[in-house]
């Protein structure tokens, strides 16, 4: 008989919980030298692959609403309250039973759309599990339908060779002990189900944590990545965890240029995560140059799709993504395995480079040629990737490039730039700006919660990935610009996020008055509108109504074309 107390029991009780846990399948070590990084080679791995299928998926599709967001009752951490009585919403997995889920078409549909890997929800704010988790009974083996999707969908990604990743939300509104005096019992079960993850599964490439802005205590995040990277050697950790983790997440918004440390954008390709019927889809054009402008500011893009109750993706948006597939198919070159830059994304479109070679992707021609900054390397040769003919002038201060118009794409017209050395040591450079006022004097009459992440510079830096915003429930705004000495504008472009603005104007200082010259009601993403020429020197955006805080993106001003 065992004696409990003996050094041979706690051995055996020991190696029998590493063999409980171990993965299934064979894990080979990761070159990660702490459990709070990855690799250098497995991040490099992962950047290179740039295209990922999200998937937003549960009982909630059911009603066609928002994930977790639409849940009523308490969001202990958060304010707010979704439009679905928690009474209702938590039962819904009883009704839920999505016969004609098929993991492997979801992988078929990745793989046709050109997608290197795919990250699920295993489990949202909403608490529910998409697995056959043993710490909890509200979970998708215990609906209708009975089946583990998070284990079809690791053997479906395992068998086509496509990179998996799990989305886990450390929020839960359901569990009784979050955020609560008893919040150290939820830490437990949360560090519990991530065991289960990265124990059942066999290989996962990416955990993808989606904490709203909670702290490294909050989820004693060091310790759980320390189990995970230890079960998962290879996996990249994405920065919703309280630490920084692998890679920065952008979220419906195209990241900023960055190429110092990893980054991946999320966005739908309809305006809501999960499924909602009728849901407003985007352009193929919107679609690629999504990706396009994404990969050029050297990031990743996770494209989302939100399947339907009955557990297919939505028959338009696979046509959708099939035709994002067909694109890459032809031009993926200028995309897999490429960096960002040597030109900085603009209004014009953006580059990627490899090699020798540079990609210049242009979307928007702003006359007969395109004129870029000047590089320290000599264009060898030049070519139409997407067919016809082009001319190429390169002068110490600048590059012109020429292309026919009867050869120029809509979507995207690809020059192909041959290099006398590699492009990966030319130091990024951006066009100038056309905006008066950018990086001019600015303020504004509230920034949220005084937070100069969001200040009033943020909407004259031409950097879309950056904004002013407002405190929450602000109805009404001002956003001052001065531009130093009169001058001369008769155009102004906004990009708005969130779409709140319901009425505005624009108004120039004349000595203590204010002279409203345009007035509008919604602002939107892509605001342009001309007027008569003004001259003034300081400029005001008036925000006379909103719906909630409202927030820029960018605000331009242009002077006349010569």
């Amino acid at each position: 008989m065992w004696n409990c107390k003996s050094k041979s029991f706690s051995a055996a009780i020991s190696m029998l919980l590493v063999i409980c846990f171990l993965p299934t399948g064979r894990i080979e070590a990761g070159d990660a030298k702490d459990y709070l990084n990855a690799g250098e080679r497995d991040i490099q791995a992962w950047r290179q692959m740039k295209f990922g299928l999200f998937i937003h998926w549960g009982p909630v599709s059911l009603k066609g609403t928002e994930i977790g967001w639409s849940r009523g009752g308490e969001r202990r951490g958060r304010t707010g309250k979704g439009s679905i009585p928690f009474e209702i919403y938590d039962n819904l997995y009883k009704q839920f039973n999505p016969v004609k889920f098929d993991a492997d078409e979801w992988v078929q549909v990745a793989r046709d759309a050109g997608m290197k890997y795919l990250v699920f929800t295993s489990k949202h704010h909403d608490g529910f599990s998409m697995f056959d988790s043993k710490v909890t009974d509200y979970k998708i083996t215990n609906s209708p339908f009975k089946r583990d999707v998070v284990r079809e969908l690791a053997d479906a990604c395992h068998k086509a060779g496509l990179k998996l990743g799990y989305y886990y939300s450390p929020p839960d509104w359901y569990h009784p002990d979050y955020r609560t005096e008893t919040h150290a019992k939820y830490i437990k079960f949360m560090h519990a189900q991530l065991r289960e993850i990265c124990s059942n599964y066999g290989r996962i490439d990416i955990i993808w944590f989606d904490g709203l802005g909670g702290s490294a205590k909050d989820w004693d995040s060091e310790n759980l990545f320390k189990m995970i990277r230890q079960l998962q050697p290879h996996v990249i950790i994405n920065n919703r965890a309280g630490l920084p983790a692998d890679h920065d997440t952008p979220e419906q918004r195209i990241g900023k240029f960055q190429n110092d440390r990893p980054w991946e954008t999320c966005m739908t390709i309809c305006r809501q995560w999960a499924w909602k019927p009728d849901d407003q889809m985007k352009s193929l054009k919107q679609c690629i140059q999504t990706l396009v402008k994404t990969v050029g500011g050297d990031g990743n893009l996770l494209f989302n799709v939100g399947p339907m109750p009955d557990g297919r993706i939505e028959p338009r948006q696979v046509d959708r993504l099939k035709e994002m597939g067909a694109w890459l198919e032809k031009y993926g070159r200028s995309i897999y395995g490429t960096r960002g830059g040597p030109f900085k994304p603009g209004a014009w479109g953006a580059s990627t480079h490899k090699g020798n070679a540079v990609y210049v992707h242009v979307f928007n021609w702003p006359g007969e040629k395109l004129v870029l900054p000047g590089i320290p390397r000599r264009i060898v040769n030049s070519s139409v990737l997407t067919g016809g003919t082009v001319k190429v002038e390169q002068t110490a201060e600048s590059i012109e490039i020429s292309v026919p118009k009867q050869h120029r794409q809509e979507i995207d017209t690809i020059i192909k730039l041959e290099l006398n050395g590699p492009a990966d040591r030319i130091a990024p450079v951006g066009m100038p700006s056309a905006s008066l006022a950018f990086e001019k004097k600015v303020r504004a009459s509230n920034v949220f919660q005084r937070n100069r992440g969001y200040g009033p510079d943020k909407a004259v830096d031409d950097d879309p990935a950056t904004r002013w915003a407002t405190d929450t429930g602000t109805k009404q705004a001002w956003l001052e610009v001065d531009l130093g000495e009169p001058t001369t504008f008769n155009q102004v472009k906004i990009a708005e996020e969130y779409g709140r603005v319901q009425k505005f104007e624009l108004q120039y200082k004349s000595g203590s008055q204010w002279k409203t010259f345009l007035r509008g009601t919604k602002i939107g993403a892509a605001y342009s509108k001309k007027f008569e020429p003004v001259t003034a020197k300081i400029v005001r955006l008036n925000i006379m109504d909103a719906t909630d805080g409202p927030t820029i993106c960018e605000f331009q001003l242009l002077a006349p074309k010569k």
